[in-house]
């Protein structure tokens, strides 16, 4: 008896008697239930009305072509498995075929062993899709404030869904790392909704968003009086989030001090807020993310690589959208369904042309560049049609500037320079003072133009201090307007 999960219902549509029956006696003898036609016509509305997992439409026929009903039937939002046949093995038909939607082609004459090779693919095609819709279902539509939800189709992004189920129902600490816009807080709000904390709370801290002196408060919460300003006492996130889960967004950039207290709170489960006397007990999922490469960051020392272990129990890495571009379409339309009815006056169109025009843009700002991009085309537009023109400003992208290095950086940079290449390090810290004090003093004279009295006071030095080191450094006055 044939494993129900490992038949089809398969349509054969061919005006070639002899095609029609070698089909059908391979399908059968596989084990599927086959009906077989010789017209265009019937096989679009048998795609119509009936629920195949996979056909065979041949590209010449009466009535509507193969590639015809192809398109009928995926314009309709069908989604059965079509195998084109074709008796020309030419790359146009290739491409027309591929292009619209199939699964693949069949050249005639055809060795049997391409027909089996082609129902398997069909079988597994079915089985990824039926992974995906349980998967979807399993983690919510709808898993974010304002209805935002993980969007897409790709290889990529069904791994990442699969992941969200294996690890969803296990209470361990997942670290999510892709570059920024790519939805990291998306995937965190997937893994809660699918857990059994999906009833507790979900509270999102940015760690880089807070500064340093409030963000332990933040995080462990504080007792009435524990610094100026503490009014009153306050719980904390760790407490706000007790029973639900905890995402910790750009963990990268939480300062050094607060990760030693962070990880005693995931070793031992108990909160001390600050100023405070008593540990208390927290039931906590904890999901952490960053863009930043955090085995750098634990090589630089400023990032724990005790903590590292403890977050990294379960890895995820989200790619950015311009290594799944087959995720692009999906978006697109997902984004301008959505925000159509809000920043529009009607329904609009995104035709496949501007599909194309955005598939072929990089997305440095990955998905949250794609929205915004949407956003912006369908609140300039006049027509109920996103034209490719409409996203003509993505070409006036420009790759965003490095940032400028702080002056710890600098600092740490000279210092590096000085080791790697000086031979008497006897002295470093006059050594690197040197080396700051020209451009340091280059700029304030710059600024004050030449103002040695002004340069002095802005640089916290004696006059006669100033005028000495202007000497030893051979520093060039400039001249005074």
């Amino acid at each position: 008896m044939n494993d129900a999960s490992q038949t089809m219902r398969v349509l054969v549509a061919d005006d070639e008697p002899s095609i029609r029956f070698v089909l059908q006696e391979v399908l059968e003898g596989l084990g599927h239930s086959v009906t077989a036609v010789e017209d265009g016509d019937v096989a679009a509305r048998e795609l119509g009305g009936e629920n195949y997992d996979l056909a065979f439409l041949d590209i010449r026929m009466p009535g509507l072509t193969g590639i015809e009903v192809l398109q009928q039937h995926r314009a309709s939002g069908g989604d059965v498995a079509i195998v084109i046949i074709t008796a020309q093995n030419l790359l146009e038909n290739a491409v027309e075929s591929m292009k619209a939607g199939a699964l693949d082609y069949l050249v005639k004459p055809f060795a049997l062993a391409e027909v089996n090779a082609l129902a398997e693919k069909a079988l597994s095609t079915r089985a990824l899709k039926d992974e995906v819709r349980s998967l979807r279902r399993a983690i919510g539509r709808a898993v974010a404030p304002g209805g935002d939800r993980l969007v897409g189709s790709s290889p990529a992004l069904l791994e990442i869904f699969k992941t969200v189920g294996k690890v969803a129902p296990r209470n361990v600490p997942v670290l999510i790392t892709g570059e920024s816009g790519t939805g990291k807080e998306l995937v965190a709000h997937a893994i809660h909704a699918a857990s059994p904390r999906a009833d507790g709370p979900f509270i999102a801290v940015n760690a880089a968003a807070i500064p340093r002196e409030l963000l332990e408060s933040e995080l462990f919460g504080h007792e009435r009086g524990a610094f100026t300003g503490a009014i009153s006492s306050r719980s904390g996130r760790f407490r706000d989030a007790s029973g639900g889960t905890l995402f910790l967004d750009e963990i990268g950039d939480m300062p050094v001090d607060l990760q030693a207290k962070l990880l005693r709170v995931l070793q031992s489960g108990e909160v001390m807020p600050v100023g405070g006397r008593d540990l208390e007990i927290v039931d906590v999922r904890i999901v952490a993310a960053t863009h930043r490469d955090l085995d750098e960051r634990v090589r630089e020392g400023r990032f724990r690589e005790d903590l590292l272990y403890r977050l990294r129990v379960v890895p995820m890495s989200i790619p950015p959208l311009r290594e799944r571009v087959e995720d692009i379409r999906i978006l697109a339309q997902h984004f301008t369904e959505r925000y159509a009815r809000e920043l529009a006056e009607g329904p609009i169109s995104l035709p496949d042309a501007s599909i194309v025009r955005l598939e072929n843009h990089d997305w440095p700002g990955n998905v949250r560049e794609l929205e915004n991009a949407i956003k912006r085309a369908l609140v300039l537009s006049t027509s109920d049609v996103l034209a490719p023109e409409e996203f003509d400003f993505l070409t006036a992208h420009v790759e965003p500037a490095v940032a400028p290095l702080s002056l710890e950086e600098l600092v740490v940079r000279e210092v590096e320079s000085l080791f790697d290449s000086a031979e008497d390090l006897s002295n470093v810290y006059h050594q690197v003072q040197e080396r700051i004090d020209r451009p340091l003093i280059e700029v304030v004279l710059d600024r004050t133009q030449g103002n040695q009295i002004r340069a002095a006071a802005l640089l916290g030095i004696n006059r006669n201090t100033l005028r000495k080191k202007i000497t030893e450094l051979g520093i060039e006055l400039p001249k005074r307007m």
